[in-house]
């Protein structure tokens, strides 16, 4: 029994830092179930006719609150940089705080198994529609987050290349089976993947078949991290625990896109080959339209240099249908050239979906609005369209590689993705 009661805090005017951050964890946690659920395939701004319940999508907790120890640190860290971005992120105050945390912290141990000129280590090269997949390796090496003692990870990577895989020409079935002899020999050499069952491991691939490749380690599949350019339910994402890789093909043909609204005079543009459904569909009903530029196949080179690639210059919005698998380049395209993307999709767990408001700066429809595809775009207004245009700009550099990695582009925002999660982990 306590023998005095203990003296109450004087009343304060106005919260102190560290009670603010506490209450907006609190908040975060409460609501960010609600943004979640109806972030992603309900369209945006409420623009599509489409009244039926929208597909729920689970995602993982915001990061906790800065610890008191490096509160004022970080502070001072976050106070200095002129973020202006807070409209296109969900929580832009955790983001700021707990990101500069992260670049400050977070340690990965890279395996140092396997021989770097086959397919582990370094990756196969850093352009194509997997490029990213080979950025990323690249950027880990170059970045601070490596270290060299496993006993400071808070993550460990697997660096396996399923794209240097394909590259040389490896079927699907062997590289099933050289993905599961790697893994087994880390974890019967190392103690690191048993304390948490790979819960504390990650793998990062973006070619089609990489996510299929790891079938033979259920483990793998269900414990650890995969991050991946093909984050679809039916190839086993897991959004609370996997990450959403951006599927950008780089080098870009042309600069930057935005701030460039009066050149915008096309509503609407695709141009691409008939591989999935939505996109049968889509070339289907909307091929001869007259306000639309909709084209069945890329446009020929022959017609001229960079045609596709100008053709995002000129248009207000680029439609983004799934092709074999729900993720597609094109958006990342959308993004660099200042088109405003249109995302057709039924269960596409977007890049960063849980740090930035995608109906901010993109349009997101399920597949069967694209009957409703023209009216749907025609009924954002001007002023709707300027600011999910000015949205996108500030998004741009979240959707780019670079090398050496640059805060805040694509490696970091990956990284932070990562950082997320680890407070899962649990030994």
């Amino acid at each position: 029994m306590l023998a005095a009661k203990l003296p109450q805090p004087p009343p304060s005017a106005a919260l102190t830092l560290r009670s603010s951050l506490l209450t907006l964890a609190i908040i975060t946690l409460v609501s960010f179930t609600f943004l979640s659920l109806k972030s992603l395939h309900s369209p945006s701004l409420q623009y599509s006719p489409s009244t039926s319940p929208t597909p729920l999508t689970v995602h993982p907790s915001l990061p906790k609150a800065v610890d008191d120890g490096d509160v004022d640190n970080v502070e001072k860290v976050a106070a200095s940089e002129n973020y202006g971005y807070d409209d296109v992120y969900h929580f832009p105050e955790v983001f700021r705080l707990n990101y500069e945390r992260m670049r400050s912290r977070f340690k990965v141990y890279v395996y140092s198994d396997g021989d770097p000129n086959t397919y582990y280590q370094t990756p196969r090269k850093l352009t194509g529609k997997y490029a990213s997949e080979g950025y990323f390796f690249q950027n880990l090496r170059e970045s601070n987050f490596v270290t060299d003692d496993p006993d400071r990870a808070d993550l460990f990577f697997i660096p396996i290349s399923c794209h240097k895989m394909r590259g040389q020409g490896i079927s699907y079935d062997n590289m099933t089976k050289i993905v599961q002899d790697y893994v087994e020999s880390l974890i019967s050499k190392y103690p690191y993947w048993n304390r948490t069952l790979g819960t504390d491991h990650f793998f990062v691939t973006c070619h089609d078949v990489g996510v299929r490749a790891t079938e033979g380690l259920p483990n793998l599949v269900k414990n650890a991290i995969r991050v991946v350019c093909s984050p679809s339910y039916d190839v086993g994402f897991i959004p609370h625990k996997d990450v959403a890789l951006p599927q950008v093909l780089q080098p870009f043909a042309l600069p930057a896109g935005g701030n460039d609204i009066e050149n915008r005079t096309t509503l609407g543009f695709w141009a691409g080959h008939r591989n999935s459904k939505i996109r049968v569909i889509l070339a289907q009903v909307w091929e001869n339209d007259t306000e639309l530029d909709i084209s069945n196949n890329r446009i020929n080179r022959a017609i001229g240099p960079l045609v596709y690639q100008k053709r995002f210059y000129r248009t207000k919005f680029c439609i983004c249908p799934g092709g074999s698998q729900v993720n597609s380049a094109r958006i990342a395209d959308s993004i660099h050239y200042g088109c405003i993307p249109v995302i057709l999709s039924n269960y596409y767990d977007l890049p960063f979906n849980d740090i930035l408001d995608w109906h901010k700066f993109a349009v997101v429809l399920k597949e069967k609005d694209v009957y409703e595809l023209k009216q749907i775009l025609k009924n954002i207004t001007q002023d709707e369209f300027v600011t999910l245009h000015n949205n996108l700009v500030k998004v741009q550099k979240h959707f780019q590689w670079n090398t050496p990695p640059v805060s805040h582009d694509a490696f970091h925002m990956i990284m932070y993705e990562l950082w997320l999660r680890h407070h899962m982990v649990k030994y």
